[in-house]
């Protein structure tokens, strides 16, 4: 019953496939082989459009380098107050800017709120040098607490951001989850609704080590591959990451094993929904869950082998969670089975 992470899923027998089947012979390096342009051009296909794509090794490093390259002197990311970019990144996104800042913004559950947004970035006057300036606005899809950003409030984030010559970045790392949960295609989800980067992320969803870093303009990168040299994710053999993708893409593979994990997660959400000894904590709609035990209810599933995350709450909201209470998160995956979910929810029952 592990419902720690998706990252602690194994890779999809395809990808492997992919993988063994690439491992043999000679193929040029640092992106300049067969396969890393046969899946370059791939995704302009799965955009709609022509893009620019860069294979990274971690989602962390997709998100910092994508800031880098929109940054400013005195540069600030306006982002969710709990996004993944400005709670568990350690610094990285700081670091790889050389100092830019993540300025939190406020939202319910977990999506920035466009009017705080354009609030928060009026505290930057222009000229204010003390300040430091915006340089981008990041949010995520699916976010931290799995919820769902609408094609209508990324489109008012997309506006506020450009009305400031502001780069909109979106964290994909659950890309995948969130597509499916809304039917939408990846253009509708992304350069459609006023997007300009985005962190494509793949290893929780059935890959071993493959994510990137998509620019929807790619006269906007040109200087990445500067960025990415220097930030130590030029891989030498980077066709490793692209057989991954071939594998990831190759048939939607990708979209049915998001598919499979949202099914898990709605069917342990059924489970939380007709037990007395859990609830949940907000309605969450991709592979995340976050719930409400009694403590004592907590500590058995723990000992029946049941592995999740105790979770913070949200800011403001620490009345969530009462006496003898605790919050956790559950994630499913693309390799959850429906037998641990059933099991976990007849041990809470």
């Amino acid at each position: 019953m592990i419902f720690a992470s998706d990252n602690w899923s194994g890779a999809h027998p395809a990808v492997n496939e992919s993988l063994a089947r690439h491992s043999g012979g000679f193929a040029a390096a640092y992106g300049a082989s067969e396969i890393d342009k046969a899946i370059e051009k791939r995704f302009n296909d799965v955009f709609e459009r022509e893009v620019a794509v860069f294979f990274v090794g971690t989602g962390t490093a997709a998100n910092s380098l994508a800031f880098a390259a929109v940054n400013r002197p005195g540069g600030v990311v306006m982002c969710h107050r709990e996004a993944h970019v400005i709670e568990d990144e350690c610094g990285a996104p700081e670091f790889f800017t050389h100092g830019a800042r993540m300025a939190p913004v406020d939202g319910p559950d977990g999506l920035i709120d466009p009017e705080n947004l354009r609030r928060e970035l009026k505290r930057f006057r222009p000229g204010f040098v003390h300040a430091g300036q915006p340089m981008a606005v990041s949010i995520s899809q699916a976010s931290e607490a799995g919820t769902l950003y609408s094609f209508e409030t990324i489109e008012a984030i997309a506006a506020i951001a450009h009305e400031q010559k502001l780069a909109l970045h979106m964290d994909g790392a659950r890309f995948a989850n969130a597509l499916v949960a809304t039917n939408a295609s990846p253009a509708e989800m992304t350069w459609k609704r006023g997007v300009d980067i985005l962190s494509f992320g793949a290893t929780k969803n059935g890959c071993w080590c493959a994510e990137a870093v998509v620019f929807f303009d790619p006269e906007k990168a040109l200087q990445f591959p500067y960025i990415r040299k220097r930030g130590a994710q030029l891989f030498s053999k980077t066709r490793f990451i692209a057989a991954q993708l071939a594998a990831y893409l190759d048939g939607d593979l990708w979209l049915d094993l998001a598919r499979h994990s949202n099914a898990m997660a709605d069917r342990l959400r059924a489970g939380l929904d007709s037990s007395r000894h859990a609830r949940q904590a907000w309605a969450t709609r991709s592979n995340e869950i976050f719930a409400v035990l009694d403590d004592a209810v907590a500590q058995r599933l723990l000992a029946d082998g049941a592995v999740f995350y105790d979770w913070n709450a949200p800011h403001g909201h620490h009345d969530l969670v009462g006496a003898n209470e605790r919050l956790v998160r559950l994630v499913t995956s693309w390799s959850t089975e429906a037998a641990e979910v059933d099991r976990f929810c007849a041990a809470l029952a």
